[in-house]
């Protein structure tokens, strides 16, 4: 590797002519050990996907005749032997595509996962959710994200399948599932019996030693929060789970756990799984980058449209926007009815819920409209428009993308590319479309009401 490369030069104290009446043995030769300075991950991981690496290792397979000279300039070893040079992975990463560290943990994901929703959904067949899963694979996407309320315990059952087949390291790829909700009223709850069960129950169905990352979705007014806490830290030490993170839960309800898991010595959570899209922002530009530079909590986001929820017509973007759950963030409930719909056999029914009034429904088909427009403009779709700017936010370390079919997730992960041509001018010209930029309430102070 080039960062462990030492360059050892040799000089003499007397001049070149006078070598010649100078012994060695009198005069030995100075070394001096220069060391290449070392690059930090991010600089590698473009190095080696923006340089010709691959080109010259497949001409250097194939007995191009490369030299010694082009074989260290691309970073390569001159003793290579005869058989195939065996490259990085990252050498045919996706353009765009980057690895960050999650929340303030050591776990490194790629910033673009892929939510398995709709992959494994009812009308997908297992063959497509493989071909699916292998895209995302060969595109450099490791991170894969799983959840009972919407696609039942099928998702957990095929992609352990799939895992097995296929043989892929267990250490390239970051699976998360969550708890919480269930298709059976009796489990639901974060007990400490049910997050127990919950999660052995989640390792047989993949079939894997651990999982990576387990979520817990929405808090549970109805079990204290040293009990979760502490069932969490327990499958933690018991060497099932690698980190816990939530997702619905508020900021109150996060800084209660993290203070909690002080308190009482245990694991805190280290990453927010939240919804943040051009019509829902409050949450991830106000609170989120507060609780990571306080407790360490990253963000990882997803909206209706990187889902593949939506389809490309306007009526259903605007239709599926103008629904009231999208203004109901930091609710927290247990037991209740609307929840209990998740499970059902009928797609997405968990966000059937009554719409806004039509004036709000006349402001988001304007705004789409515009926002559409816009897109043409810059070559894309509106899905691509809205990853691109989703993830233009450095607090989002991962953007969940779902898709049902190839092509609808190779067309977002090309949104990447997109996101260097969002400049200064283009990110005001959405907002002027949007007109919602969230702001905090000026601080008033108490000595002002006397």
């Amino acid at each position: 590797m080039i960062m462990s490369q030492v360059t050892l030069c040799n000089y003499s104290s007397n001049d070149n002519n006078n070598n010649d009446n100078v012994s060695e043995d009198s005069h030995p030769p100075t070394i001096y050990r220069c060391r290449a300075p070392i690059a930090s991950l991010d600089c590698m991981e473009e190095f080696s996907a923006g340089s010709g690496l691959s080109g010259l290792a497949d001409r250097a397979a194939d007995g191009g005749g490369l030299t010694k000279e082009q074989l260290l300039l691309a970073g390569l070893t001159h003793s290579a032997p005869t058989a195939p040079l065996q490259l990085n992975r990252t050498a045919n990463v996706t353009p765009g595509l980057r690895y960050r560290n999650l929340g303030k943990s050591g776990l490194r994901v790629s910033n673009i996962g892929l939510g398995t929703w709709p992959t494994f959904s009812p009308n997908v067949t297992e063959e497509q959710a493989e071909q699916i899963i292998v895209l995302a694979v060969e595109s450099g996407i490791n991170a894969f994200d799983l959840s009972e309320a919407h696609s039942g315990t099928r998702a957990e059952v095929e992609l352990g399948r799939i895992l097995t087949r296929r043989g892929w390291k267990r250490t390239t790829f970051i699976v998360t599932t969550k708890i919480y909700w269930s298709t059976r009223s009796e489990e639901r709850g974060l007990s400490r019996k049910h997050i127990i069960e919950s999660v052995k129950a989640s390792l047989s169905r993949l079939q894997l030693s651990y999982i990576d990352v387990v979520i817990v979705h929405k808090a549970d007014p109805m079990c204290p929060m040293e009990e979760v806490v502490r069932a969490m830290n327990y499958v933690i030490n018991q060497g099932w789970v690698m980190y816990w993170g939530t997702a619905r839960w508020s900021p109150v309800e996060i800084m209660e756990a993290y203070t909690n898991c002080r308190q009482f010595n245990c694991v805190t959570p280290i990453v927010e799984q939240a919804e943040y899209h051009l019509f829902c922002r409050e949450k991830t530009e106000l609170h989120m980058p507060e609780l990571y530079n306080k407790i360490g909590v990253g963000l990882m986001a997803w909206s209706p449209i990187s889902m593949g929820l939506s389809q490309s017509k306007d009526d259903s973007t605007i239709q599926l926007f103008s629904r009231a759950s999208f203004r109901n963030k930091y609710s927290s409930f247990s037991w209740t009815e609307d929840e209990t719909a998740a499970a059902n056999k009928e797609g997405y029914g968990w966000m059937k819920e009554r719409s806004q009034p039509a004036e709000e429904s006349r402001k988001y088909s304007e705004r789409i409209r515009e926002l559409n427009s816009l897109a043409e403009r810059l070559g894309c779709s509106l899905a691509q428009l809205t990853i691109a700017w989703t993830l233009k936010n450095e607090s989002v370390q991962c953007l969940l993308l779902g898709a049902s079919n190839v092509d609808q997730l190779y067309e977002s992960i090309q949104a990447l590319q997109l996101i260097p041509k969002l400049n200064v001018s283009m990110v005001q010209d959405i907002e002027k479309i949007l007109e919602n930029k969230p702001t905090r309430p000026p601080m008033v102070s108490t000595l002002a009401l006397r």
